[in-house]
Order: C-alpha cells, then sequence, then structure tokens
C-alpha cells in the first residue's frame, strides 16, 4: 500500500529532484519542463505515457508548444508518495537526456 508523504517528507523528497516545488494549496508537486520545440516536448510526453501506464500512477499535465507543464499526485492517498517521486525521478532524467 501506498502511503501519503508528510509535508517534511516532501520537502525532504525535492531536495534530490531539481525544479519540482510543492503546489500551494494542495498537497502535489509541480514543475515545468521547456524544450526546444514540440516535437521534443511530444516525445517527452510519450515516454512518460509509457512509464506511466507501467507504474499505473498517471500525471497531470498541460501541453502548449515546447512546454510542458507536470503536477503529481496519488489521488489514492490524497497527496504526494513514493509514486510521485518516482516519476519525477524519471521525467527529470529524460528530460536532460
Amino acid at each position: 500500500m501506498t502511503a501519503k508523504f508528510s509535508k517534511e517528507e516532501i520537502s525532504k523528497s525535492l531536495e534530490d529532484l531539481q525544479g519540482w516545488t510543492q503546489l500551494d494549496g494542495r498537497d502535489a508537486i509541480q514543475k515545468d519542463f521547456l524544450f526546444k520545440n514540440f516535437s521534443q516536448a511530444f516525445a517527452f510526453m510519450t515516454r512518460v505515457a509509457l512509464k506511466a501506464e507501467k507504474m499505473d500512477h498517471h500525471p497531470e499535465w498541460f501541453n502548449v508548444y515546447n512546454k510542458v507543464e507536470v503536477v503529481l499526485a496519488t489521488h489514492d492517498v490524497d497527496g504526494v508518495s513514493d509514486k510521485d517521486i518516482e516519476l519525477a525521478r524519471f521525467m527529470d532524467k529524460i528530460s536532460s537526456s
């Protein structure tokens, strides 16, 4: 069973992630990713979608041209969990490669 992170656990987890912040007014984390063009943004989203499907954990996101805005929260626990941190790490890794 996935457990909801406390505010302290979220803060500690974010120390190892680049550019992720706690979302104001909600137990969630967020980050904006910028790419050179739409093709790169869409390729990123495709890779994340495949990983998310395997994890059965899906991001909330919004895309316009080269920008992908991401919000992660685990709906089963109504907050942030290890699933969100794992997916955030994956996104960071593939966005910089």
